[in-house]
């Protein structure tokens, strides 16, 4: 875990070797990191949630490097830059929804929901009826999301929903995926590897760091190896849980939760501004 200006060792090469890239080269760099879980605490109400302290002025810092800085999260846009602050930190793109929203600078981008999200919204009132106390649906106006964290046995809550939302997605052109206590209903074919690919590519960024915390930024861990093999350095970060242990399993560093991203990005935005920052 890192602590104070700790910045660890990357426990494979190839992180090694990204980390070193994006801290030599700071405006070649791209910093992508989720939130929910990555940059902000899980909450039980979604509405709640915060970016941890210290947050906003690492990514700040980081972006007063020359580095260029996102969030990519299955919030809609304006919501994690409303709850989070995000517009605080100078020329920050925010991708929503898995990428099929775009807020930078103020404007946002998004298209019209797909015409088989109503009937979705419509089938879950059945499929609910009878779901465990506690388990709600989040209308993201793109997507819709199935929560079942506040269930006394969620995780018993969701096995029993899943397969059910998963027809009635799939019946109505829609995916439905499954991550910490929740199940989403989204458009096919978007998801954060592909919001990341995308952006790496418009920037031109010769070195990316992806940080994120659940099954649903593996896309855009896939990715970043994926681009590490046609030569762009890169560096995957995963905000550790007793959760999901599949993220921790394929990230080149692995830090404790939400404050050890944020102990890592101060970290960074240290090395990156020519500040001494140990390696450890």
């Amino acid at each position: 875990m890192t602590t104070g200006r700790d910045l660890p060792r990357p426990r494979t090469a190839a992180g090694v070797a990204g980390l070193a890239a994006i801290r030599a080269d700071p405006s070649g760099a791209l910093v992508a990191v989720d939130f929910d879980g990555t940059l902000a605490p899980i909450v039980d109400d979604p509405a709640t949630s915060r970016v941890q302290p210290g947050g906003i002025e690492a990514l700040t810092a980081i972006r007063r490097s020359g580095a260029r800085v996102a969030v990519i999260t299955g919030r809609a846009a304006v919501v994690a830059v409303r709850l989070g602050g995000l517009q605080a930190v100078p020329g920050i793109v925010v991708l929503g929804q898995y990428g099929a929203e775009r807020w930078h600078d103020g404007e946002l981008t998004t298209p019209d929901p797909l015409p088989g999200l109503a009937a979705v919204r419509s089938g879950l009132s059945t499929v609910m009826a009878d779901a465990e106390h506690g388990a709600w649906v989040e209308d993201k106006r793109l997507s819709l999301v199935v929560h079942t964290r506040p269930c006394t046995d969620p995780d018993a809550a969701l096995r029993r929903l899943a397969p059910r939302i998963a027809a009635l997605a799939d019946a109505n052109g829609l995916e439905a995926d499954s991550g910490r206590y929740v199940v989403e209903i989204r458009p096919p074919g978007i998801d954060k590897g592909r919001a990341l690919r995308a952006l790496v590519g418009e920037l031109r960024a010769r070195a990316v760091l992806f940080a994120g915390d659940d099954v649903g930024d593996l896309p855009a861990f896939d990715v970043v190896e994926q681009l590490r093999g046609r030569g762009t350095a890169g560096v995957t970060v995963c905000s550790a849980s007793t959760e999901v242990a599949a993220v921790a399993e394929r990230a080149d560093v692995v830090v404790g939760g939400t404050r050890g991203v944020v102990d890592f990005l101060e970290a960074l935005g240290s090395a990156m501004s020519g500040e001494d920052a140990v390696t450890r």
